[in-house]
């Protein structure tokens, strides 16, 4: 694993610039519109995990490097060509960067300041929250190819835009923009390009302010609202909720908000 402050071949990584306990990590491949090869896959699930390991952060934004006109253009079809069944079984083996992302103790926000197709759309939806910039597009062409999402597609994308929307995206191959995207659920808001970088910062900023247990625990039930039955789920909640009442971090944002005054978390 790699510390969050290591030197990346193809990602950028900062804490704090835009906002703080907030990192940013930008997939910079822009010959290739971000891609996602092998080495960028690996790179980022150690930025991840890095930045879960990393007390100074409390809150993660997925992009894609300036200047590529993509968030993530989709996976690296080059890496398909001469792959045959054990080959792509071994590549598919768990936990790829799509669950790390999704597992990921951390909110993770995708700002889509690009094109999100194929393995980016999967990424994106992979991400707690997606933001897009208006123009962007977004889609699963894999059908084209002859083959069909295999990244969490076909399971991530009816959850967010129901089942018939989803089968139009898949079977179809065709993309959609942003604002369309908006519309049916598969980004959660659009914004212009000289207003993203300002809304995804704010939204950032107003997590990191939250304690880091009650942040991971409240992604963990929401999270199991479309994994679990109603009952389960209740009780897996109930569970979380109770478990919060044993940090300092309760102990403090009870305080403060009888003093009237702003909590100070730790994540303890």
């Amino acid at each position: 694993m790699s510390d969050l402050t290591d030197d990346y071949e193809l990602l950028s990584v900062t804490v704090g610039e835009h906002a703080d306990r907030v990192a940013t990590v930008a997939i910079e491949r822009p010959d290739a519109r971000n891609a996602l090869n092998g080495q960028v896959r690996t790179e980022l699930k150690n930025a991840v995990a890095a930045a879960e390991a990393d007390d100074d952060v409390r809150v993660l934004v997925l992009t894609g490097g300036e200047g590529s006109g993509a968030f993530v253009a989709g996976a690296d079809v080059t890496e398909f060509k001469d792959r045959g069944v054990v080959e792509q079984r071994d590549a598919s083996k768990r936990p790829r960067i799509y669950e790390t992302v999704d597992d990921a103790s951390l909110p993770v926000i995708a700002k889509i300041n690009g094109h999100a197709l194929g393995g980016g759309c999967e990424l994106a939806m992979a991400c707690d929250v997606r933001i897009a910039k208006a123009g962007s597009k977004l889609g699963q062409p894999e059908i084209n190819l002859g083959i069909i999402p295999g990244g969490g597609g076909t399971q991530r994308l009816p959850r967010l835009v129901g089942e018939g929307q989803a089968m139009k995206l898949i079977l179809s191959g065709e993309l959609v923009g942003a604002t369309e995207a908006n519309e049916i659920g598969l980004v959660d808001e659009v914004h212009d390009e000289a207003d993203l970088d300002e809304r995804v910062y704010d939204l950032a900023e107003s997590m990191a302010t939250k304690s880091p247990l009650a942040l991971e625990f409240a992604k963990n039930a929401v999270t199991a609202s479309a994994r679990m039955g109603l009952e389960e789920g209740l009780d897996y909640e109930a569970e979380l909720f109770t478990q919060l009442f044993a940090t300092d971090d309760k102990d403090e944002g009870i305080d403060a908000f009888l003093e009237g005054r702003e909590p100070e978390f730790t994540g303890e």
